[in-house]
């Protein structure tokens, strides 16, 4: 198998993203990875951050790019995993993504980096790791209306997003 093929299989069962750490451990060197940019068959998103080209997007790619380049141990947080999972009709101009440490790259501008609280609760949807869905809810009591998050709750709970617990623990609030 060839190389370019070895980095496409691993990239397709991650929106099209791979690392040059995950590149790396194939075997392929950062002068491939290079060749392979010049050549229009990777588009580079960030400091060892890449995309293949032939890559179909999902309604996912932005999310899961965004905590790409940020980097290891990032997530999604706040009201973007609102707008991932399409609730509560937000859509914010920047993607926010958390971090526990320190991120000293320079950062595309549709991303808003912020510093992970401690104890923040991280899940994993659909590969992407971000806020917990509960949590998010919680906070943006003060910036979006009720309504909405009531509307918000009930759509989580039918996608099944939710929990039973925090189902409970949320109409509690609301």
């Amino acid at each position: 198998m060839r190389l370019y093929d070895k980095l496409c299989e691993l990239a397709i069962g991650n929106y099209g993203l791979v690392t040059t750490a995950e590149a790396e451990a194939l075997g392929i060197r950062r002068k491939d990875l290079a060749e392979w940019v010049k050549l229009g068959r990777l588009t580079r998103l960030g400091r060892g951050v890449y995309r293949i080209e032939h890559y179909l997007p999902t309604e996912y790619n932005r999310y899961a790019e965004a905590v790409a380049i940020v980097g290891k141990d990032a997530a999604l947080w706040g009201e973007s995993v609102l707008a991932m999972h399409n609730l509560a009709m937000v859509n914010p101009l920047r993607v926010r993504v958390a971090a526990e440490r320190r991120v000293r790259r320079a950062l595309p501008k549709w991303i808003e980096l912020v510093k992970m609280p401690s104890g923040g609760e991280v899940d994993v949807f659909e590969g992407i790791r971000c806020q917990n869905l509960a949590k998010v809810i919680l906070e943006c009591r003060e910036k979006l209306m009720t309504e909405r998050l009531r509307a918000a709750i009930g759509d989580a709970t039918r996608k099944g997003l939710l929990r039973s617990s925090e189902v409970e623990m949320l109409n509690k609030e609301f």
